[in-house]
């Protein structure tokens, strides 16, 4: 926990002046520990080995600018920023108009059409508390609206995984103008940098999302782009080669794993007529896929499918598979420039965190691909989960979850 001395030394030091922005926000920057999460994760067995990480802020509803159930909110970890002498801080904002609009039951705060409350009790809040002159020495990182824009190519009519709350949200633009809206509110903060969401390799990856991607995309002022939020998919594969994507697993998509992926999304990108400068982001997280059951060398089996399974790290029953996975352990650690074109690995998705709960819940509905007894669905090839049993709801602590990331974390943890 933070000492509430030195909180206070941070905060007379009053207003740094901001500044120049920089290329990469990540490169030399001491980033931002939040204290809650450092404490949970503390508090775990074998906890501290990792309690020192920095982790985003999630800011999921308009609550949690202010602070949620007593929860810091946005101003109290800028401050508690200052006091760490931190130079970085990373916050996801995700709070659209029909938000997660392909998940069986969507957790929005805000319904479909309600664009202006959007704008006006979420955006426009968060907009002047990082516009505050008291923050410009700080570099503030905003990963955008997770999944948003890949929603609308990908589980939008005619494809098979079509959902009626992404059509809507297609239909009358909400995502497209919110974030507009967004990016018109913090781009012109100098010491704000945004990174926008594009799912993962599993959707974007594919030849006919990635190219209307970059065209949907064209256009958009932003700093970056940022992949793998909350998800799963390994940096890379060591054992698959080409021939995995006419596998069963591979459902013909070039991509087998984040890193190529978004290197090759990049390239496109600048292609299209991005400056040469942008970068990626990707969440390591929980994507590391180690401990017993991780392969060590290729497969030689006979038959491609077995082949692929037996050689694959991503040990999921399909790729959209995205809760609480079992078997899932702690991927790279957070670090800047770690290979071409990536501006950091990050820990988007704080470890330890539940995606959403399996059961029914007074709280929140009933999600069933957090059911580790559900057969899944279209979205999934009916595919079991794979999701850990006894999830709490969303954003609440899973101390068995966290534990299987600790035990087998890749590279493993010393």
């Amino acid at each position: 926990m933070l000492n509430a001395a030195l909180l206070a030394v941070g905060l007379l030091l009053g207003p740094v002046p901001a500044p120049a922005p920089v290329d990469n926000p990540y490169k030399g920057a001491v980033a931002y520990v939040n204290p809650e999460w450092s404490a949970r994760a503390a508090a775990e067995p074998g906890g501290d080995r990792v309690s020192g990480q920095a982790t985003a802020v999630w800011l999921e509803n308009i609550a949690s600018i202010e602070g949620l159930n007593g929860a810091m909110g946005l101003r109290a970890h800028l401050d508690a920023a200052l006091a760490q002498r931190a130079g970085l801080v990373q916050f996801v904002l995700n709070n659209l108009p029909g938000r997660d609009c392909e998940q069986l039951v969507p957790e929005a705060e805000l319904g479909p059409a309600e664009l202006a409350r959007y704008r006006a009790e979420y955006v426009d809040p968060i907009a002047a508390i990082l516009a505050d002159p008291k923050y410009a020495g700080l570099r503030i990182v905003t990963m955008l609206e997770v999944k948003a824009l890949p929603n609308l190519l990908v589980n939008t009519t005619p494809q098979p995984t079509a959902t009626f709350g992404c059509d809507v949200v297609r239909a009358n633009g909400s995502y497209v103008l919110g974030i507009r809206y967004l990016l018109s509110k913090l781009g012109p903060i100098p010491n704000v940098y945004t990174y926008l969401d594009v799912a993962s390799h599993a959707w974007s990856g594919r030849d006919d999302t990635m190219n209307p991607l970059v065209q949907l995309v064209s256009g958009l002022d932003v700093d970056g782009f940022v992949t793998n939020v909350g998800n799963y998919s390994p940096l890379r594969e060591p054992f698959l080669t080409a021939e995995a994507r006419d596998s069963r697993w591979g459902e013909g998509n070039p991509y087998q794993a984040e890193l190529p992926f978004a290197q090759a999304l990049r390239t496109r990108l600048i292609e299209a007529g991005f400056s040469p400068r942008i970068g990626m982001l990707i969440d390591t997280s929980r994507n590391g896929w180690g401990g017993p059951n991780r392969p060590a060398a290729p497969s030689a089996a006979p038959d491609l499918n077995t082949r692929v399974d037996e050689s694959r790290v991503d040990r999921r029953a399909h790729k959209n598979n995205w809760c609480n996975q079992a078997g899932a352990g702690l991927g790279e650690r957070p670090r800047a420039n770690p290979a071409r074109g990536i501006d950091a690995y990050v820990w988007a998705r704080p470890p330890g965190l539940s995606d959403a709960n399996g059961t029914p819940s007074p709280i929140r509905g009933f999600n069933r691909m957090c059911d580790p007894t559900y057969g899944g669905g279209t979205a999934n090839g009916f595919n079991p989960t794979g999701a850990l049993p006894g999830s709490p709801d969303r954003g609440e602590w899973f101390s068995a979850h966290f534990q299987q990331l600790l035990a087998n974390a890749y590279p493993p943890l010393t």
